[in-house]
């Protein structure tokens, strides 16, 4: 039986809600074998984020080595990248693996408010990683640095997401979950097919959303390690951080964002 494998190049959290953690928790919830290859160690908690220990680069670069000429991988999930020496060596490090499925979620600022990214690594990630990947996935104030364009309101979205898609190259999920209306419309353009697709959701009362981002992303490229089409990924992606959310809403973890509920198919 063959495994379909995913590597997340990601931060760590010690809560347990997001970053490497929560990759491996949804990536094995969806099925699939989740490996890791740790880009820093972060000293944070649902309440906030303290203190983030950079790995050397090369040795992040030796963990995607070993990995990927070992295990292998059917899909990539790349989160938090904090410097534009690490941006390129990943970008160096995955080019020769010739990887199609790679999911960028372009995390910059945590659900606490606290910035992860430095400021100087915001156009290498544009300009050099961006272009290799096949999905980025920004929240409206990732979309809103990576564009340049302020986001007030639902019907900015179309217009703003075309403009991250490097040209019509890269597919783009662009979350809508800081807006205020109580029906969430995610949109994405499909780079393959040219189509915008909505993707709508009821807003969901809680502060249980430690993590979304990353369970979102390493969602979608666990549905893609698993052969659909992007279409059919977002959509499943979209299903399963919706009941994550709303499964996460009785459970009381932390003082401050809490947790989705990453077994929700499994357990309560």
């Amino acid at each position: 039986m063959h495994y379909k494998r995913v590597l997340s190049i990601a931060g760590s959290d010690p809560s347990g809600g997001a970053g490497i953690q929560a990759d491996l928790k949804t990536m094995s919830a969806c099925g699939c074998f989740a490996t890791t290859a740790i880009t820093a160690v972060v000293d944070e908690n649902t309440v906030g984020v303290y203190g983030v220990h950079p790995i050397p680069v090369d040795f992040v670069k030796g963990q995607i080595r070993s990995v990927l000429d070992d295990i292998g991988a059917d899909a990539i999930k790349i989160g938090m990248l904090h410097s534009s020496e690490l941006i390129r060596g990943i970008k160096e490090t995955l080019e020769p693996y010739q990887i199609r499925n790679i999911v960028l979620d372009p995390v910059m600022v945590a659900t606490s408010g606290d910035k992860l990214l430095l400021d100087e690594a915001i156009a290498t990630l544009q300009n050099e990683l961006i272009p290799m990947t096949r999905v980025i996935t920004p929240n409206i104030p990732e979309a809103e640095i990576l564009s340049g364009q302020k986001i007030t309101c639902q019907a900015d979205l179309p217009k703003v997401v075309k403009s991250l898609t490097c040209g019509g190259k890269v597919s783009v999920l662009l979350k809508a979950g800081h807006l205020t209306e109580d029906e969430l419309t995610d949109i994405f353009y499909n780079a393959e097919t040219d189509e915008l697709l909505e993707l709508k959701s009821k807003r969901v009362n809680t502060k249980n959303t430690h993590g979304t981002g990353c369970t979102f992303s390493s969602a979608f490229a666990s549905f893609l390690a698993h052969g659909l089409d992007l279409n059919a990924a977002v959509r499943a992606a979209k299903e399963y951080i919706n009941k994550a959310i709303i499964e996460g809403t009785s459970y009381e973890i932390g003082k401050g964002h809490g947790p989705v509920h990453h077994f929700h198919p499994f357990w309560r």
